[in-house]
């Protein structure tokens, strides 16, 4: 209580009191350090020369917070659900921390009217509002220390902008996804069960690729068809984003059909590959177990 009060009266004492009202209403505390927020707002269109050659803004700030946002994040997962397992726990941090999600947050704190930035906005850089809160997060970090800063992501960003049990149970469905953006810009798509075999459990094994216009763009496993097309279309869409070389190769492909130009940015429409690094483990341990057995189907 005597710390809010001490607040209080350094805001009324403070000649320029508008940027401490405005954070207030956004952290639910005064700053310490207001220049750290301001900085954590200024985009790098807008860097400002401190010293000769050093310039100003916020990429160090969202490199801090992306890693703390997702220290913090997978500290509540791991209290909210105590009988999940890793897996769960790494997809479900994953959907909270992603740049959808941030930048949805971002937008609803109202932080966009205060990032300072000198370039157009667009599909290809909405991810502005989404970096300027992990820059954000930094701020509170350097300003008040860890437990003020988890106490803001658990309060405010989590409880009152996000029902943490829903996404958890949200699932992205990227061969929907996929399908829906070749039949947007007519490119031909399709999915081909490779094979199936046994695991070392005797539990069938399916394993499906996806070809853009007859080049591979994906290859996955799963215990299920419709498993195996969805981890096939989450490296396909990895792909896609991701793959310069075959971005050229499709918007080529593209204008020589259609005449039409695909612009790069237009890949950005795809669904991000949240749960990308996962999806391989569980790849590789599948494809680990059923090698194995094959090798000792070999051997008999």
């Amino acid at each position: 209580m005597f710390t809010q009060l001490y607040q209080r009266i350094r805001l009324l004492l403070h000649k320029n009191k508008e940027p401490y009202s405005s954070f207030y209403k956004i952290l639910g505390f005064y700053p310490d350090n207001i220049h750290l927020y301001e900085q954590a707002l200024l985009h790098k269109s807008s860097s400002v020369e401190v010293e000769k050659g050093k310039w100003l803004n916020n990429e160090r700030m969202e490199f801090l917070g992306d890693a703390i946002l997702d220290a913090i994040v997978a500290d509540i997962v791991y209290t909210e659900f105590p009988n999940k397992r890793e897996g769960y726990l790494t997809n479900t941090r994953s959907k909270i921390v992603s740049r959808e999600t941030l930048n949805r947050i971002a937008l609803e704190l109202g932080l966009d009217k205060f990032i300072v930035y000198s370039i157009k906005l667009n599909n290809h850089n909405k991810c502005i509002y989404g970096n300027a809160l992990e820059a954000f997060i930094a701020a509170i970090y350097l300003d008040k220390g860890y437990n003020v800063c988890k106490k803001f992501v658990s309060d405010v960003m989590i409880k009152e902008h996000l029902d943490i049990y829903a996404m958890a149970q949200k699932e992205v469905n990227f061969k929907s996804n996929l399908i829906e953006w070749s039949q947007k810009n007519k490119i031909d798509i399709s999915f081909d069960l490779i094979e199936s075999f046994s695991d070392n459990d005797g539990n069938p094994v399916f394993q499906t690729q996806v070809t853009i216009s007859g080049m591979q763009a994906g290859v996955g496993i799963g215990y299920s068809k419709k498993e195996s097309q969805q981890n096939a279309a989450k490296m396909a869409v990895k792909k896609l984003r991701m793959d310069k070389e075959f971005q050229k190769f499709v918007v080529d492909l593209k204008k020589k059909r259609t005449g039409e130009n695909t612009e790069t940015h237009e890949f950005d429409d795809l669904p991000e590959e949240e749960h990308e690094q996962e999806s391989e483990q569980e790849n590789n341990l599948i494809c680990s177990s059923a090698f194995s057995t094959a090798q000792v189907d070999e051997k008999e």
